[in-house]
């Protein structure tokens, strides 16, 4: 396992983050349990959760991922200091107006919640999980800034921002003195890429921000589990991928996945990582394994080395158009 800045700053993460958006939802407490474990033992120091996980489904109040992180890390007596906890704020966290957004009142109350469920005194890296009309920039920065003074956050980031608020958040800091975004989390992948290369990329390369990817697989496709006019699979997101991803030039893109994925006797999983894994921009895809097995083969991505061709047939197949 190799180990990156995260982008400018000087903390050092692991080149795969784990995921846990599945935890307590499609995933079993016992089964994260494991997942985490393993994880861990495989030298990834880097798990991503946010507040609001999973509280789409119906009984599920919220807070349910962070609560199996933070269980498993303290019960399993994980050296704090060795473990990067990136955690998010924005989403609808109950019946009260004030329980949404990026208004200071919601991430005071939320990052102390947050620090509750995760059984810590702090979390490294604290990120808003997309923008909120609502709020002033200046107002959520000055609250995360208080938060770093505190010692109850060490760095933060953003999520699903466009170029222009991301630029607009990152001269609100520079301008008012306070802690900037370090981090961004796109959807990115192979064949979703246009959103983040066509304004971000060079934003986040201009200013050192870290690229922490989510939906690298997009949702499952680049696994290869989706087959051209068959039936979707017995799947949470089937209906998800049908509607953003299955279109004639992705299955373009996904044959050449596959024909890469031949030559070096991998897993469709594993080029469509090593592509990520090869572009420098990016820092540290996200990964979401539903179990060890998963997580294994994800885990095999770091060993395979995409030759100067299969990065050129794999940028041109799946490049996007104005």
């Amino acid at each position: 396992m190799k180990y990156k800045r995260l982008g400018r700053t000087g903390l050092k993460i692991s080149e795969l983050c784990l995921g846990t958006m599945q935890f307590g939802w499609s995933v079993n407490a016992k089964d994260s349990y494991n997942i985490l474990s393993e994880t861990w033992s495989r030298g990834i120091n880097f798990i991503d959760t946010a507040d609001m996980y999973s509280n789409w489904v119906e009984g599920n109040p919220g807070g349910v991922s962070e609560e199996i992180v933070g269980q498993w890390h303290s019960s399993n007596k994980i050296p704090r200091d060795q473990l990067i906890i990136a955690t998010k704020v924005r989403g609808k966290m109950g019946e009260d107006p004030n329980n949404i957004g990026l208004s200071r009142q919601h991430i005071m109350h939320s990052v102390e919640q947050s620090l509750k469920r995760l059984k810590t005194d702090y979390i490294d890296l604290y990120q808003t999980h997309s923008t909120d009309p609502d709020t002033p920039i200046e107002e959520t920065l000055r609250a995360l800034d208080d938060l770093v003074h505190q010692g109850k956050v060490r760095y933060i980031g953003c999520s699903n921002y466009p170029a222009w608020q991301l630029m607009e958040a990152l001269w609100t800091s520079d301008s008012q003195g306070l802690y900037r975004f370090d981090s961004l989390q796109p959807n990115y992948s192979l064949v979703f890429r246009k959103q983040f290369e066509q304004g971000n990329e060079s934003v986040c390369k201009k200013y050192g921000i870290g690229v922490i990817p989510y939906s690298p697989l997009a949702g499952g496709f680049l696994t290869g589990k989706y087959r051209r006019n068959k039936p979707l699979p017995n799947s949470i997101r089937a209906s998800a991928v049908q509607d953003r991803h299955i279109k004639e030039k992705n299955w373009e893109t996904l044959k050449v996945v596959g024909d890469v994925a031949k030559s070096h006797n991998a897993s469709m999983s594993q080029i469509a990582l090593a592509w990520l894994l090869h572009r420098p921009v990016i820092t540290s895809p996200i990964i979401g394994p539903r179990d060890v097995q998963q997580l294994q083969d994800n885990l095999g991505t770091i060993d395979i080395l995409l030759s100067n061709h299969d990065m050129t047939i794999l940028n041109e197949i799946s490049a996007w158009q104005d």
